[in-house]
């Protein structure tokens, strides 16, 4: 009995931990849907700039942006790298100006954007 009690208390502990990596849930998101309709791009921009309504992706999303940038995505798995590099691109290409004002929202005084640049021109592993 004192075994099974033990397990449990090393099962439950386990599952406590904090992830190493961000929730897989969007994983199978379509990020190349999103960057290729500008008027839906643009409403993602404007719910990561809190200029506009977020849809639960959008709010997920939101939620990570500030760390990703930070950490050049350190808890991205190898999937969540190319969608964001897809989704980054995109904004950069398409939407410019919107770019440089979700940097300067996340990172005012620009000492993760050097990190991050180079975290998206590096080819996905």
């Amino acid at each position: 009995m004192k075994t099974i009690v033990v397990l449990a208390t090393v099962f439950a502990a386990a599952l406590a931990l904090p992830a190493d990596t961000y929730n897989p849930r969007y994983d199978n998101f379509n990020a190349q849907e999103l960057v290729d309709n500008e008027r839906l791009l643009k409403s993602y921009v404007k719910c990561f700039l809190g200029k506009g309504p977020c849809t639960s992706e959008g709010s997920d999303f939101k939620r990570v942006i500030p760390d990703a940038l930070r950490t050049k995505c350190a808890k991205c798995t190898p999937k969540q790298r190319q969608l964001i590099r897809v989704v980054v691109h995109g904004i950069q290409t398409k939407l410019p100006s919107q770019w440089d004002e979700l940097i300067q929202k996340e990172d005012p005084t620009g000492e993760y954007i050097e990190a991050f640049k180079q975290f998206l021109s590096e080819s996905q592993k």
